[in-house]
């Protein structure tokens, strides 16, 4: 199995290839159920719109979770390609942060999104591969960081409740302010401080993905009735 007939069969099932890396013990890839030793690992995902896309064709966003339709396209792509898969939302978690950085040319955000060098911010992670062979990788290019030479940073001045900030990220400020009536604008078209970003923007999530996230975002974290 290669790289290319890899890609191939992701696309077919309207995922991305996200990069693949050799996996070392410290990697902390799981075995497979029988025992195998994960030696290569494939990631999965999106870049852009067009995964969404797909999902929105074979299932209803309104009442399906994105989620499931990855466990089932990801788990049946991994049997058939010989893998077995792997998922960003599996307890206990796995660190596909660390393995996307090892696997393609991206690095945190001051919001702490990976940015990646083409794509922005406009990217996620669905699962992944392991296999059990060692594959052939193409050299990774490590171009430099756009977040290096971004004077003003304009992800991190954006927000209209300032949830972003050299400190970190203030979920509960981010969740109150999209369930006021001010916060429509990050509903309907994303997060404003992400939209703000000038890297990738070709790739800038369609109205209905970016709704679709945040929506999820705020049912879980819209702050409590109760407080």
């Amino acid at each position: 199995m290669d790289l290319n007939a890899i890609e191939s069969a992701v696309v077919a099932r309207g995922l991305a290839l996200r990069g693949a890396f050799i996996a070392t013990v410290q990697d902390g890839v799981p075995h497979a159920g029988d025992g195998r030793e994960g030696r290569s690992v494939v990631l999965l995902g999106n870049a852009g719109p067009g995964m969404f896309r797909r999902f929105s064709e074979v299932r209803d966003p309104a009442r399906e979770r994105l989620d499931d339709w990855s466990a089932e396209t990801v788990g049946a792509l991994a049997q058939a390609l010989g893998g077995w898969p792997l998922f960003p939302f599996q307890r206990p978690h796995l660190p596909f942060q660390r393995w996307a950085q090892k696997a393609e040319p991206c690095r945190p955000s001051p919001i702490g999104i990976l940015l990646h060098s083409q794509y922005g911010l406009w990217h996620g992670y669905r699962g992944a591969i392991a296999f059990a062979q060692r594959l052939e990788l193409p050299a990774r290019p490590t171009p430099a960081h756009a977040c290096d030479t971004c004077p003003d940073r304009p992800c991190l001045n954006t927000c209209p409740v300032h949830a972003f900030s050299e400190r970190g990220y203030d979920v509960t400020a981010c969740a109150a302010h999209l369930a006021r009536p001010e916060g429509t604008d990050c509903m309907a078209l994303g997060c404003r401080a992400r939209r703000a970003c000038p890297v990738g923007r070709s790739y800038q999530y369609e109205p209905a993905q970016a709704h679709f996230h945040m929506a999820h975002f705020r049912r879980v974290h819209a702050p409590r009735a109760d407080g």
